[in-house]
């Protein structure tokens, strides 16, 4: 179980690397690429800030890594971290912008939403890839990472959202 966890990994930072690479060198034969090298960029940044934060504690209300995280915390904490979007600080609030795509539309870095808790967007995470998220899931656990086709995870699926930055009223650059 730890040696595939680790493979999925380093295979997440190889696919990132190379997404990164394919981007500058598209942003290089292209202007009018450079805003899709530059979304490429900020969803390898900011899934590898996700990524770092595996194990930090869960923590109902939690919105740092020092203190712990809930699954909307855990979001907003990393969409403002890596990406400087602000977020609201919790999951059904948070399934209101963005953009609503189809499972099989997903990209790394969209958000997937369940019903953990008998209504329907109570549970957020960020999508990997591969079928896999990450989230905060629940007292007693930390932030990690699980496969989307887990049957637990396929009977509360609510959908999915692509956060578009000209959308989001709370959207903050720290650039």
């Amino acid at each position: 179980m730890m040696r595939s966890y680790k493979t999925f990994l380093l295979g997440g930072f190889l696919l990132l690397s190379s997404m990164a690479s394919t981007a500058d060198g598209m942003a290089a034969e292209a202007p009018q690429q450079t805003a899709f090298a530059s979304s490429i960029d900020k969803a390898s940044e900011m899934l590898m800030y996700a990524l770092s934060l595996v194990g930090v504690n869960y923590k109902y209300g939690g919105k740092s890594p020092e203190t712990g995280l809930d699954c909307s915390g855990f979001v907003s904490h990393v969409y403002q971290q890596a990406a400087g979007l602000v977020l609201p600080h919790n999951a059904r609030a948070i399934s209101m912008f963005g953009k609503k795509i189809a499972i099989s539309e997903l990209q790394p870095g969209d958000l997937v939403f369940y019903n953990t808790m008998r209504h329907t967007y109570s549970h957020v995470g960020i999508y990997l890839g591969d079928n896999r998220f990450i989230h905060s899931g629940r007292t007693g656990s930390s932030v990690e990472v699980v496969n989307m086709n887990d049957s637990y995870w396929v009977k509360r699926f609510n959908g999915a959202r692509r956060m578009v930055t000209s959308r989001l009223p709370f959207a903050a650059s720290n650039e």
